[in-house]
């Protein structure tokens, strides 16, 4: 990777998006391009072939997306499906008549089956029926990442796409209606503490267990990505550690401080039971994750604390 490489980096104020710039000016990538929702709409197809147009990039890292828990999925399927697959093939499409040879597209491990043996490997896609709660937005990553290889396949070009875990970390979102399990037990604990509440209440059984990857380990891989010049492919990246919710929320209420009871809704919905990576194909390369799953809270939960309020719990258009 040439240091001096324009690298267009889409959802820039995201948490995926921000990790990336952070990583990316760490290691000496100072040649970055951003655009704010404001400055460009990704679901408007001609200002986004105009922005190719101007911009004359060299890499684009596409991590612009709707993104949302399982009451923000099974609640709004339309607009999950319709805006990813609108930022998706507007991006992928401009960034091929513009030339650009290098891309790397982010999906979501809720992409592989419902029943998938575990742990799941990138060659379980489309091997049987995805998750009901969630199945819209993993459509249209599927249908981004296949547009990856299709472009490779007919144009040649070197697109890339990863396949995360639940991710974590710095500037997530917070809301209630619309995040992802851990950052909500963060706030759900923190106020519950705050609050004196004597219980805590947790969506579904606590029973499904889930694997969760710190944001700045994804952005980590992505340069390991560029910098191996691995041009095609799908790669899963994640820890290939798992835990139970239950697990998972008493680590939280721990770490914030929690001493109340913990109480399971078992009205609510659990989502897949269980979903581990495989990650044996980037761990064979080279790469792994360096940050453990406690350390990695305790300095997300001072990220939150330290944003408390409505800067804490604002909900990304396009992160």
């Amino acid at each position: 990777m040439d240091k001096n490489a324009r690298i267009y980096v889409a959802g820039h104020r995201g948490m995926v998006g921000s990790a990336l710039v952070r990583e990316l000016l760490a290691h000496g990538y100072g040649n970055l391009v951003t655009r704010t929702h404001a400055e460009l709409d990704l679901t408007n197809q001609s200002a986004v072939e105009r922005f190719f147009d101007e911009a004359k990039v060299d890499v684009v890292l596409l991590a612009a997306a709707r993104v949302g828990g399982i009451f923000a999925n099974a609640s709004q399927p339309a607009s999950f499906i319709y805006e990813n697959l609108a930022i998706e093939t507007n991006v992928i499409h401009a960034a091929y008549q513009a030339g650009v040879q290098r891309l790397v597209f982010f999906g979501s491990s809720c992409i592989y089956p419902k029943a998938c043996p575990q742990p799941i490997r990138e060659e379980y896609l489309l091997t049987s029926a995805l998750e009901p709660t969630n199945d819209a937005y993993a459509i249209a990553k599927i249908a981004g990442l296949k547009l990856c290889e299709s472009y490779n396949r007919q144009y040649g070009t070197k697109y890339v796409a990863v396949m995360p875990t639940n991710l974590y970390g710095p500037n997530d979102n917070y809301d209630l209606k619309s995040s992802h399990v851990l950052p909500a037990l963060i706030r759900k604990a923190h106020e519950a503490k705050l609050n004196g509440d004597e219980t805590l209440t947790v969506w579904g059984t606590g029973t499904p267990r889930r694997e969760f990857l710190h944001v700045d380990d994804l952005a980590a891989a992505t340069r390991f990505i560029l910098e191996r010049d691995v041009t095609e492919g799908l790669y899963n990246v994640g820890v290939g550690v798992d835990l139970s919710i239950r697990e998972l929320a008493e680590c939280i209420a721990g770490i914030v401080g929690y001493r109340g009871q913990l109480v399971f809704d078992t009205s609510k919905p659990d989502g897949t039971p269980q979903k581990l990576l495989d990650v044996s194909r980037l761990t064979e390369m080279g790469w792994c994750a360096q940050i453990g799953l406690e350390d990695g809270i305790r300095q997300t939960y001072q990220d939150f604390v330290a944003g408390y309020g409505a800067q804490a719990v604002r909900v990304p258009a396009h992160a």
